[in-house]
Formats: C-alpha cells, structure tokens, sequence
C-alpha cells in the first residue's frame, strides 16, 4: 500500500494529504420508465439505480465492487466521472464535488466502460492520439507512448493502423484501456474492464492494472462480477444489490463474516440470489438504450 501523497490538480492546484481520494455519501439516482399495462393503462414507475450510496476510499487504493447486472454499476461510474448527476447525495474526488465542480473532476479522473466509445472510422493509434492531446500530452511523448502502451495490453501491432469499426469487442475494449491509462488518471473507474476479453488478454489487462497502480499511484475503483478478478485486484471489494451498497470490506473479512469459502458465496449469503440471476435492471439499462455508442453523443462524452 502506497503512503498518501501531495496530489496537483491541473485546474486548480491542491495539495490533498489528507483528503480521501473519493469520498461518497448517500449517493442517488432515480430514473423514470412508463410501463404500459392492459388494466391500467400507462403508468409511471419510479426505480433508484443507485440508492443511497456511501463510502470512502484513500488514495492508491483499489476497491472492486461486485454486482449483477442491472445492479447499478455502471450508473455509479457515470455519476462518478460526472457524465450523470445525482438527484441527492455528493461524490468528491480529492475534494472536487463532482456536481459544482465537474471541470476539475474530469482531469483526474479517467473511465474504462463496457460500452467504450470511439471515433469508429479512425485507428486505434490515431484514438489515443486524439485523447492523449486533449489531456495535454505533447506530440512527441504521443508518438513514444502510443506504441508501448498498446503493445503493454496485448493490442497486435499490425492492427494498429485499421478503424475501429473493424475490430472486435475485444479488440476495442484493449484500445479503451490504453486510452484511460495513456493519461496516468489518479483516479481510475473501471466499468467491467475485461468483459469480451480472452483469457490471455484478460490476464495481460490485469497486470498492466496492478503496474499502473504502483508506478502512478493510481487510485482504483473496479465494477466487475468477475469474483476472481475482484479477488485478485482489489484490497477490499463491496456488493451493489438493487443499488444499494450492503458493504465494503477487506475479502477475508467478508469471507468471515458469512462463514464461506468464496467472494460468490458470500454474495450469496448477503443477497439470497445466485450470482448469474438478472436482477430488475430497467433503469440503468433504459439508460444505457438512450446513448447509441456509435453516436455523436457517445464521443462527446468520452471526451467531456
């Protein structure tokens, strides 16, 4: 574990020793859907994807937090890198209120999602070349990084040059990973980083996640339901059921505390359901459906 450091902001400079690298309190997100019924008609239906969250982390540590789909994952991701705003409840990164001070936020935070968003007629080199520009990195360290990088998460160098439209998931999940670690993020929210991975890869991404966390001091905060992954990365990991956070603690004591062998186990003594079940997810996922990721929007919002 990495002792606390002076952090700089590149907006407004701040020195946080003590600040906690996030610091979430009852944290939530109602979404509206209209449900049609025969008897009834149309109705309104109120669901929180993320109901009253809280929890701190400090700075260089990883946290996973585990939960089905639909459990409101990658609700809290956006609402943390600001891409959506809370309806009660704050987020501060070393400081920085997400909702009054978003600008700040999106300098020291970078985000790895499932649905990662790209300009799909450029390369993947001339993606990372965008980004890496908007982050204020020079031309020259571009074209020294942009290479190591892709070759550091298993990205084939004979593919650097093709669209993105004509690579896989897989493929372009790699390129979305080298595009949130070319910027050395303080702050690091990974939404289902291997998801679409094979095995190799998925191994390859998770070492160049523990490299970035020594070497940068990255603060780490991974949304998986991959249990061995959450294991392996993390030093405490946390269950989201129906948006609510029933806890965050080191593996072992939860392994304890339920009596178990296993992090599925133990998900399931703290939730009465298998793993694998679909929990009612409509909120998040009638979210999701109004961001077409080959959209304009998408873009703009990964480079907000």
């Amino acid at each position: 574990m990495h002792s606390p450091s002076p952090v700089t902001d590149a907006v407004t400079p701040v020195t946080t020793t003590t600040v906690p690298a996030l610091d979430v309190q009852d944290l939530t997100k109602v979404f509206r859907r209209k449900d049609r019924t025969r008897s009834r008609g149309e109705r309104e239906r109120v669901v929180a994807a993320v109901d009253g969250v809280s929890f701190t982390m400090r700075r260089g540590e990883t946290v996973a937090i585990l939960g089905q789909n639909g459990s409101g994952k990658s609700t809290l991701v956006r609402l943390l890198s600001t891409l959506l705003l809370p309806d009660r409840g704050s987020a501060r990164i070393f400081g920085h209120d997400g909702a009054e001070d978003p600008r700040s936020v999106r300098h020291l935070v970078n985000r790895v999602s499932v649905e990662a968003s790209f300009f799909k007629r450029m390369s993947a080199a001339e993606n990372l070349s965008y980004a890496a520009r908007f982050h204020g990195l020079t031309a020259r360290e571009t074209r020294e990084s942009i290479p190591e990088i892709l070759g550091r998460v298993g990205f084939p160098p004979d593919r650097r040059g093709e669209p993105m439209e004509n690579l896989s998931r897989g493929m372009q999940q790699k390129v979305a990973l080298a595009r949130a670690l070319l910027t050395s993020p303080v702050l690091l929210l990974l939404d289902e980083p291997t998801t679409g991975l094979d095995p190799r890869s998925k191994r390859e991404v998770q070492d160049f996640i523990r490299e970035i966390r020594i070497q940068h001091d990255s603060t780490i905060l991974l949304c998986t339901h991959d249990m061995v992954e959450a294991a392996a990365l993390a030093d405490r990991v946390g269950v989201l059921d129906r948006g609510r956070l029933l806890f965050v603690e080191p593996a072992e004591q939860v392994l304890a505390r339920y009596g178990v062998d296993d992090l599925e186990e133990a998900f399931l003594a703290a939730t009465g359901r298998e793993f694998e079940d679909e929990v009612d997810g409509d909120a998040e996922r009638s979210e999701h459906a109004r961001r077409d990721p080959n959209d304009g929007d998408a873009e703009r919002e990964v480079f907000a």
